[in-house]
């Protein structure tokens, strides 16, 4: 149960997020306790607070990791808050298993991340996302940041099947015509290549 100092916040974010940025809300994110978030595009710094936005819109915890550094003394405190946990990032395979790991220590642990890895212009996602939603044996619940309409998107929960390859065929096909906040580093849909 929320406190009333809670509750005003909520209010405040639906408030700034619907009337004052005039964006839409589609689709709803699943009530589950574990799930992976690939939330596409990542083209600015700026996504990471309309990150916060919309989880206070929702009023639903929602996570990131983030290197191991920025939980120091002074900032880690506000990363925690906000949902953060670090992760030493070292190899690929360690940080996949890393991360898989937290997914089995905590009750809820819902992972918002960018498959594309950077903000700058990618031809094609990273797959850590995807090997973690195996290893941890979690669902994947998409989630579009199109600046183009003005509106986030929930889509409908996917599980991995046993063919790597059709599943990122098909969830990269659901970011068909979505737009970055920065166009140009906007990763595009093509069909015949993904």
């Amino acid at each position: 149960m929320q406190n009333q100092y809670g509750n005003q916040m909520n209010k405040f974010f639906r408030w700034f997020y619907f009337k004052v940025l005039k964006w839409k809300l589609i689709g709803e994110m699943p009530k589950i306790d574990k799930m992976i978030l690939p939330v596409i595009p990542h083209t600015h710094w700026n996504d990471f607070f309309m990150g916060i936005i919309i989880r206070n819109v929702i009023d639903e915890k929602i996570n990131f990791v983030g290197k191991k550094e920025i939980f120091g003394p002074l900032t880690g405190w506000f990363f925690k808050i906000m949902g953060g946990t670090s992760v030493k990032r070292n190899s690929k395979s360690n940080t996949v298993n890393s991360i898989a790991d937290i997914f089995k220590r905590k009750r809820v642990f819902r992972l918002a991340l960018a498959p594309e890895g950077t903000r700058k212009k990618v031809n094609d996602w990273k797959t850590g996302f995807y090997h973690i939603a195996k290893l941890a044996n979690v669902p994947i619940c998409l989630v579009s940041f199109d600046y183009g309409k003005k509106q986030i998107v929930f889509h409908k929960l996917f599980y991995l099947t046993n063919n790597m390859k059709k599943d990122m065929s098909f969830l990269k096909s659901q970011f068909k015509g979505v737009v970055g906040r920065i166009p140009k580093y906007s990763w595009i849909y093509e069909e015949n290549i993904n």
